[in-house]
């Protein structure tokens, strides 16, 4: 089944199943985490049952179907130490993830010009992130979609939109964007600004209320959203308000158990599991060490990372499989 036919519980259910159990034969570090923690096959009939794969192993291991050849291979933009790398065997799953997340939550693509407030493509062309933005630049086709970091290039591009009531989103990271106000007087009343997350260590942290608020006041614009993806998923969330987050059909985020990692809920708080059924050739069963709460309605709420203890304490279950 395509994931973009997902329309009911009961059809991500089946193909979720699907792919568990597709998964658990053709992707030998799935299979091996599977085994290491003594998984009964039997026994896997619902959402909840299925192992989900700790993040951490994207650092270390190829995470992957076996005998596939890949398009490209993201990574992660961490700071320092090992990177994650999410091989990527068919980039259009990946184009119409990007395409219909953004169609559910935005409208058409067309109706915007987007603009990307990061490194560009031709300078950083193995991160999922900037990939995205571009794709949505593309599918923009507007001549004032780019990528951007010149705050008075921004500046003059801005102005111009608003005078034309052009309606535009700005993609943007964290930091990059508080580098855009540099002290002009921004009025961007059309304007939907996404920040994408991270300082990437060129500021101090900001907690996200206060961050936003500094953005709305910055560029004067009532409209501050988030985005909630990673480079070992191909499916993102969106969130307008209170950093409480929507997904589309095809992805679930469900709650892992502070104090047993292999107990998993619906609703609640915890640390986030994902479902990500665009995700299929490397695995659709991520277990991040983010911390939130679904609530009934699917959405969920992101608190930030887990603190090292917990993580530690979560990693225990991974056994021989870091080594």
């Amino acid at each position: 089944m395509d994931f973009l036919k997902i329309d009911s519980e009961k059809s991500f259910e089946k193909l979720s199943l699907e792919l568990f159990n597709f998964h658990h034969r053709e992707n030998e570090n799935y299979r091996n985490f599977c085994d290491n923690i003594n998984i009964d096959l039997s026994k896997i009939n619902c959402i909840e049952k299925i192992p989900f794969l700790p993040i951490v192993l994207f650092k270390n291991k190829k995470i992957s179907i076996k005998n596939i050849n890949h398009e490209i291979i993201f990574e992660s933009s961490g700071t320092g130490g090992l990177k994650s790398k999410h091989f990527i065997k068919d980039l259009e799953l990946y184009n119409k993830s990007i395409e219909e997340c953004f169609k559910n939550f935005y409208g058409e693509i067309s109706d915007y010009v987007i603009i990307g407030v990061t490194p560009s493509i031709e300078s950083k062309n193995n991160s999922s992130l900037i990939y995205m933005i571009n794709q949505l630049i593309k599918k923009s086709n507007k001549k004032e979609s780019q990528f951007l970091m010149n705050s008075d290039i921004f500046y003059s591009l801005t102005k111009k939109l608003e005078r034309e009531n052009k309606k535009y989103i700005v993609y943007g990271l964290s930091h990059a964007l508080l580098d855009l106000l540099d002290g002009k007087d921004y009025n961007l009343k059309e304007s939907i600004f996404i920040e994408t997350g991270g300082m990437k260590g060129l500021r101090d942290e900001i907690e996200k209320d206060k961050l936003h608020k500094i953005i709305s006041d910055g560029f004067n614009t009532n409209n501050v959203h988030s985005e909630y993806a990673m480079t070992e998923l191909l499916s993102q969330s969106y969130s307008s308000e209170k950093q409480v987050f929507m997904t589309p059909a095809w992805k679930k985020v469900l709650i892992k158990d502070f104090n047993d990692p292999l107990k998993v809920k619906r609703n609640g708080r915890g640390f986030l599991n994902i479902i990500d059924l665009a995700n299929k050739y490397s695995c659709p069963f991520i277990s991040t060490e983010d911390v939130g709460e679904v609530y009934e309605n699917g959405n969920f709420k992101l608190f930030g990372r887990g603190s090292d203890a917990d993580l530690r304490g979560c990693n225990l279950m991974l056994g021989d499989q870091n080594n």
